[in-house]
């Protein structure tokens, strides 16, 4: 698999994620906050499935894979 989301794109998806599933864990937001599972898997594993839909890149080691 290639990656596709790198650098500053992948920290800002990986915190994200974790803020929305503390925040639906705690009772604050509904139930949508457990939506936060994908930018954080995205994250992690560095591929967004939207990404290669849009023409989009932003890891430049995907580039070369």
């Amino acid at each position: 698999m290639k990656f596709n989301v790198g650098g500053i794109d992948r920290i800002l998806r990986i915190a994200l994620g974790i803020v929305l599933i503390a925040l639906a864990a705690l009772g604050i937001v509904g139930w949508w906050g457990w939506l936060g599972v994908i930018p954080l898997l995205t994250g992690l594993f560095r591929f967004c499935p939207f990404y290669p839909l849009l023409g989009l890149n932003t890891c430049p080691l995907g580039k070369k894979s």
